[in-house]
Formats: structure tokens, sequence, C-alpha cells
């Protein structure tokens, strides 16, 4: 899927930040847990939650994969709890996933940006950028370098910050999802409500505890 310009995105994001974040919202530590640990139960039946690697083992890991392959790890920054390593045109980086009050968001370098749209858990961070053709520019990188730093001859200054394309996740060899996994997945992307389906209430339980279809 082909991103969209940076100009475009960011026009659109300051219309979503200023009608979602009019009002800041109240310290929730409860609000907080319960949002951290459902994002982390996701995270943990997605398969392409790599834990603890480190940044060199994440741009390892990506090196040969195609353009827009992801997957999310823990942050090496202290004052991060996430991390998204996306192998882009010029090699591996990695963006920083903020959290703050029930919200998670991609990192952004430039102050004179507002604050890029937030989302619920990361799973829905993840999956509106990767069907959205979205390009959040101008992020920072967690401790990890592009494999090919842009020729001065063929990009101007403006051109030194890489696009970001999303297309699909890299799971860990020891966590390649299962078959009911799988056709969860395929169910939750071709149907619009999958928790009115005709079916038994365990499947639809099952259905509804990974909404998602990445």
């Amino acid at each position: 899927m082909v991103a969209r310009a940076l100009t475009i995105f960011h026009h659109e994001e300051h219309e979503a930040s200023c009608s979602q974040h009019s009002s800041p919202k109240r310290s929730d530590p409860a609000g907080d847990l319960r949002c951290i640990t459902t994002t982390f139960q996701y995270l943990q039946t997605s398969g392409w939650y790599w834990r603890s690697i480190s940044a060199s083992e994440a741009r390892e890991a990506l090196l040969q994969q195609s353009e827009g392959t992801f997957l999310v790890r823990d942050s090496s920054h202290p004052q991060y709890m996430l991390a998204l390593s996306v192998k882009t045109r010029c090699g591996p980086t990695s963006i920083r996933i903020n959290y703050s009050r029930g919200s998670f968001w991609l990192d952004s370098v430039s102050p004179s940006l507002p604050r890029l749209q937030s989302f619920p858990d990361v799973h829905s961070l993840i999956q509106h950028y990767t069907a959205s053709g979205h390009t959040p520019q101008g992020q920072a990188s967690d401790d990890i370098h592009p494999q090919m730093n842009p020729d001065p001859a063929k990009y101007t200054a403006k051109d030194s910050v890489v696009p970001l394309k999303l297309t699909h996740p890299l799971h860990k060899p020891e966590a390649f999802p299962s078959l009911q996994h799988l056709t969860r997945l395929t169910i939750n992307r071709h149907a619009n409500c999958p928790n009115q389906l005709s079916l038994p209430k365990p499947l639809l339980h099952y259905l509804q505890d990974y909404p998602f279809h990445i």
C-alpha cells in the first residue's frame, strides 16, 4: 500500500487531535493498569511481539524482509515501554510508542507537530496505520539506525526522514500462529460484526478475545 504524503498526514492528524484531545484526561491508575494489561495480553497472543530483544537483534531479524514488515518489542529507552521496528526503504529502523492515560501513539521528534492520533491499545494503532497507508514521518529512532543512509546526491534535506509503511507483521519463529488463530484473523478481516455471527458462544468469546486482523 502506498503511503501518503507527510503534509497531508499531519494535517489530518491535527484535526483529529483537536477533537480528541481538547481536554486532558484525569489520572486513573486503575485504568492505566487495565489498559496496559489488555495491550500486553493482545501482544502475547499476536505472535509478533518479540519481547526484550535488542535494537540490533530487531534490525537483524528485519534485514532480509520486504519493506513494510514490522514487529513490536520492548523499548530500550527507560522512558518508553514499547517500540515499533519496521523495514523501511532504507533498511530497518524503530519508532518509540508513547503511552499516557489510556492512550498509545507514535513518537514524534518535532515539537511543532501536534501529537499523533492515539489509540486504546497498540494493536489498534498498528492496524490503523497498516490499513490506512498513512505516513507518520519525523519519528524518533529507538537506538537503531537505518541499514542504508540516504545518498546526499539523491535526497534533499526534506527527504532525510524515511516514510513509514506497514504491511505485515514478522512472527517469532517459535510463536507462529495456530490454525485457530489464523481462522480468527480471517473472520475478523472479512466480517463487519464478528460478535453478531451465528456461532456458538465459546467461538464468539474466542473471536472477542482478539478482535483484530493482524
